[in-house]
């Protein structure tokens, strides 16, 4: 029969209900509902299907709002399968075969076949558990739950009734606790404050001492990156000691050069062709300053001597007395103030050893200062004899030092631990001179001789109060040829005289010529030279004791010395 079958074409649609739990009720297919963005040809897929993807339209609740389909839990019902496709007959959206249902559908539209069944109902929305412990604030406002809905209260009008929902949970907690809602009007807290309050000091503790650790690092690495290139802007500086006092103690060479050089003066002397430099120091505060007679001599009788202090003030200086057998002079300086006179030392005090200082003008170097030691004592040396006939020939009893001293140091102050003047600075043995008061050009090597300052003393007394020096003397004539051990008195004496002089302080005390003197006071003596400086060590009218050896036999003599004057 066609009558009553509505006009039109009819929309090419089938529904395959899934299997319902028992005493679940049935209600015809709704028709297929248009998913927007979706062509005819397409159709959702609902996942957890056990028939192939079909489409599935959104789950709509009595209240209008939607919920998508879930996939079955425990406890629901079995998986819901829809298919809602317009496309050709026989074949899905997909392109696969249709199955033809087993009737035909029911052009009046009713149940089973014809209008919408009864739904299987959606499986209930998983909502997360909250962590064990988590304290749920009771004010929460709960998310919309969707309502249940049952047979009796679907209506026909309806397009898209909500199958009722199989199982409920208890609103307990989840009424109150959403984790996608806003922002809660009270922050979570830890059920376990306490402890996590101590773990968090001590963190707190720990991000300190690091950011105060870093702190001191970066602050060291800064102090010493500005130490080192002197600030920031500032250029390179290299590290210096602060300044310290500058006055050393009196016993240090310092100490005794500071004490020394005021007293000490520099010679620059000129006479006709001859020029000379050397040193002296002042003896008194009356200007007389004494040096070597090597040093004066090239002025003669008419030239020029000129002093200069050690504070750089010169003047002119004149001659007091000299004598070449000494090798020493007296100068003396008019019109200058503030001189400081040297302090002298004793000579016979001296030790081997003792620490000396020498001052001078080496190479005309001017207050030059070196230091050493008494390297020996009563060194016999000669030196001069330029003459030919020994007028200028010196004989000095001297003290030697290591101290080194050049030409230029000639006529300075050897003096001691205490600035006293213990030697005048008279000779050296050079490289290639011999030895020789002027010393040798060649430089020093360690070996100085000094004129000690007792026979100086006296020497220089006798300059100044009488312009002249007297020699000590034996009374006898040495044969300075002879090359046995001791000092032999020659048979004849100068220009035919006799060796021994008649009523001389040789001749009382029984000497004869031919005898051989070996010691004086005790004191070997090797040769001529060295009685001569054994003799010229000693002042006018002192007694010695002399050894001699006179036909193998030795034998003893005193006598006192006698003077001869010599300019």
């Amino acid at each position: 029969m066609d009558e009553g079958k509505p006009a039109g074409p009819v929309a090419k649609w089938w529904s395959r209900p899934a299997t319902a739990g028992p005493g679940a009720p049935t209600a015809p297919a709704p028709p297929a509902a248009e998913v927007p963005g979706m062509t005819g040809a397409e159709e959702p897929v609902v996942p957890g299907a056990a028939s192939p993807p079909e489409a599935a339209g959104p789950v709509t609740s009595g209240g209008g709002s939607s919920e998508p389909a879930i996939p079955g839990r425990e406890g629901s019902q079995g998986p819901l399968g829809i298919e809602s496709v317009e496309g050709s007959e026989g074949v899905d959206g997909f392109g696969r075969e249709r199955s033809k249902p087993l009737h035909d559908p029911d052009p009046y539209g009713t149940p089973p076949y014809g209008g919408p069944g009864p739904w299987a109902p959606a499986p209930p929305v998983q909502m997360p558990t909250p962590a064990h412990g988590t304290h749920v604030p009771p004010h929460f406002d709960a998310p919309p739950q969707p309502q249940p809905h049952t047979q009796q209260s679907q209506q026909p009008s309806h397009p898209h009734p909500q199958p009722p929902l199989q199982q409920q949970y208890p609103p307990s907690q989840w009424l109150q606790y959403d984790p996608w809602s806003a922002v809660p009007s009270q922050p979570l807290v830890y059920s376990d404050a306490a402890p996590r309050k101590k773990r968090r000091r001590g963190g707190l503790f720990a991000g300190a001492l690091v950011i105060a650790l870093l702190a001191g690092g970066i602050g060291g690495g800064v102090g010493a990156y500005i130490e080192r290139n002197n600030g920031i802007t500032g250029g390179v500086r290299l590290p210096q000691a602060d300044k310290a006092p500058r006055d050393r103690a009196p016993d240090t060479v310092a100490g005794i050069a500071a004490s020394a050089l005021p007293s000490v003066v520099t010679f620059h002397v000129s006479g006709g062709s001859a020029k000379g430099t050397g040193t002296g120091f002042v003896l008194d505060n009356s200007g007389h300053i004494l040096t070597n007679n090597h040093v004066v001599e090239p002025a003669g009788a008419s030239g020029t001597i000129s002093i200069t202090f050690s504070s750089g003030e010169t003047a002119k200086a004149t001659l007091v007395g000299k004598d070449s057998g000494y090798d020493l002079a007296v100068v003396k300086v008019a019109g200058v103030l503030g001189m400081k006179p040297l302090p002298l030392g004793n000579s016979d005090n001296v030790r081997v050893g003792d620490p000396v200082v020498a001052i001078g003008a080496p190479f005309d170097l001017q207050n030059t200062v070196t230091a050493g030691i008494i390297s020996a004592k009563q060194r016999p040396i000669t030196a001069g004899g330029e003459k030919g006939d020994g007028s200028d020939v010196s004989y000095v009893d001297a003290l030697q030092t290591d101290a080194p001293i050049n030409p230029g140091n000639s006529g300075g102050p050897l003096v001691d631990g205490q600035a006293r003047v213990i030697g005048i600075n008279s000779a050296i043995r050079g490289p290639d001179s011999g030895s020789g008061l002027e010393g040798g050009q060649g430089g020093s090597i360690g070996l100085g001789f000094a004129i000690p300052i007792n026979q100086a003393k006296r020497v220089a007394e006798e300059l100044i109060n009488t312009g002249r020096a007297t020699h000590p003397v034996i009374g006898v004539s040495l044969d300075m040829k002879f090359t046995g051990d001791g000092a032999q008195v020659g048979a004849k004496g100068a220009d035919a005289t006799p060796s021994v002089t008649p009523d001389g302080p040789g001749a009382k005390a029984g000497i004869k010529p031919g005898d051989v003197i070996t010691k004086v006071d005790g004191e070997r003596v090797h040769s001529g030279e060295e009685l001569i400086v054994k003799i010229r060590s000693r002042r006018p009218g002192e007694q010695l004791e002399l050894t001699l050896r006179r036909g193998g036999k030795e034998q003893k003599v005193t006598l006192r010395l006698g003077s001869a004057g010599d300019s």
